[in-house]
C-alpha cells in the first residue's frame, strides 16, 4: 500500500509543477478546476493533435507502463495471492472491451466479484442504478470482501498497466466500453473510440461511478475534441486526490 501511496504523491506532485508551468504559459485556458471535478471550457475550440497524441501513446506511456510494473511488481503480487487465498482462483478477471477504432481487446483487472458474477447480471437487471447502457449497483452483492477494499482504493485496476504496455490502451483517455454498450452507440458517441480508452480520464475526476451516462459520454467526448498533453497530466493529478478520497468509488 506504501508503494502505492508513494506513485500517486510522485503523480500529484509531478501534476503541481505542470500546472503551475501551464498556468504561466497560458496552457489552461481550456480547463475549469471545480470544486466536485474538472471541466472544459465550453466556449474552448481545441483539437485532437493526433501526431503528439500518437507519438506519445506509441513510446513515452507504454515505456512508463512497464517502469510502473516493474516498481509495483511486489504489490501486484501481494495482491494475487490475497485474492487466492481468500476468495480461490482466478486473481485476474478478463473481460473483451472496445478500444482505438472499435478494436476488441481483452482488458485485466484483478477479480473483485464472485466467479461467474456476469451469469448473475441477468438476475439484478432490476436493481440498475444507472442510466443509459451501463450496469451498476452500489452495493453489488457479488462484489467480494476483498473486492470491496481493491475498489476502494481503485487498486483493482493495476492489471491495466499490461494493455497500456501492449498498446491497447492509455494511462488517460475515455472509459473502455463493453462491446454490447458500443452496439447501442449512435454515431455521436462513436466518437469516443477515436483515442486510446485510459485507466484514468475526465470521467474519474468528474465523479467516477457517480455520474449519468449521459454526463460521463458528454465528458469523454470533450476529452476527445480538445486533447493535450498538459490536460492528460492535470488529469493524473487530479486522479491521484480522487483515488486518496476514494470520490465516487463503488
Amino acid at each position: 500500500m506504501r508503494t502505492v501511496y508513494r506513485v500517486l504523491a510522485g503523480l500529484i506532485s509531478l501534476g503541481v509543477l505542470v500546472q503551475a508551468m501551464a498556468i504561466a504559459l497560458g496552457w489552461f485556458t481550456a480547463i475549469k478546476d471545480m470544486d466536485d471535478g474538472l471541466v472544459l471550457d465550453k466556449n474552448y475550440e481545441g483539437n485532437i493533435g493526433h501526431s503528439l497524441h500518437g507519438i506519445i501513446g506509441m513510446m513515452i506511456i507504454p515505456a512508463l507502463a512497464l517502469l510502473l510494473l516493474i516498481v509495483l511488481s511486489p504489490l501486484l503480487v501481494g495482491i494475487a495471492c490475497w485474492i487466492r487465498l481468500a476468495d480461490g482462483p482466478p486473481a485476474v478477471f478478463r473481460q473483451t472491451r472496445v478500444g482505438l477504432n472499435g478494436r476488441e481487446f481483452t482488458l485485466y483487472k484483478f477479480r473483485t466479484m464472485v466467479v461467474g458474477a456476469e451469469t448473475q447480471q441477468s438476475q439484478l437487471r432490476n436493481r440498475n442504478e444507472h442510466d443509459g447502457v451501463l450496469f451498476k449497483i452500489r452495493h453489488d452483492p457479488r462484489i467480494t470482501p476483498v473486492g470491496r477494499v481493491l475498489r476502494r482504493w481503485s487498486i483493482d485496476e493495476l492489471p491495466q498497466l499490461v494493455n497500456v504496455l501492449l498498446g491497447q490502451m492509455s494511462l488517460v483517455g475515455p472509459r473502455p466500453p463493453l462491446p454490447d454498450e458500443v452496439a447501442q452507440y449512435g454515431d455521436d458517441v462513436r466518437r469516443r473510440l477515436l483515442v486510446k480508452p485510459g485507466m484514468t480520464g475526465l470521467w474519474q475526476v468528474s465523479g467516477r461511478s457517480s455520474l449519468s451516462w449521459e454526463e460521463s459520454v458528454l465528458i469523454d467526448l470533450r476529452y476527445v475534441e480538445n486533447w493535450s498533453l498538459p490536460l492528460d497530466l492535470h488529469i493524473l493529478w487530479k486522479t491521484g486526490r480522487a483515488v486518496i478520497r476514494g470520490v465516487g468509488a463503488h
